[in-house]
């Protein structure tokens, strides 16, 4: 069922179909997030990296329990979106040699998938309230807010030590 076909017929339709593409994301990241660890100099982005790795497997737990919640099978349907952040992670890392720019490299990518994933969740929560599950919007609601924490958590390593670092 791709975005604009004719699979898609209901708000409930696209409700699904958006779990399905953040179900995949989500799945992507927990792949993702050991390598920019793994690459990451500075200890704090390494650290944030790893917890947000752990979080990211219950957003996965959370998602499956929205799908039996809502009667629907927990499927996952590509997310072109994030496959392509996280190969213009791959290229950009794979292109920077000065370490403390690197880190800057890896916040960016981070970053943009954040912000991915801020954009998604908040629509799920408005949609699911629409079609009366607030069950499920409390759920997603949960995630959304992780989600933003991390993000705000990615800014304040930035503007403190990585940024500062890299223009040095």
């Amino acid at each position: 069922m791709g975005l604009f076909t004719k699979d898609i017929k209901t708000l409930n339709d696209l409700f699904v179909h958006q779990l399905q593409d953040i179900y995949y994301a989500e799945q992507q990241l927990v792949k993702a997030l050991p390598k920019l660890a793994e690459k990451a100099t500075n200890p704090q982005l390494k650290q944030g990296f790893l917890t947000h790795l752990e979080e990211t497997k219950g957003h996965v737990k959370r998602l499956e329990q929205v799908f039996e919640m809502h009667g629907a099978k927990a499927k996952a349907v590509d997310c072109p979106a994030i496959d392509g952040i996280i190969e213009e992670t791959d290229e950009v890392a794979g292109d920077v040699a000065d370490k403390e720019v690197l880190d800057a490299a890896l916040i960016n990518a981070a970053q943009a998938a954040e912000h991915y994933e801020i954009t998604r969740y908040g629509t799920l929560i408005a949609w699911a309230k629409q079609l009366g599950r607030a069950d499920c919007a409390a759920v997603l609601q949960k995630t959304l807010e992780e989600e933003k924490a991390a993000d705000h958590k990615l800014t304040s390593i930035a503007e403190s030590k990585v940024n500062i670092r890299a223009a040095s």
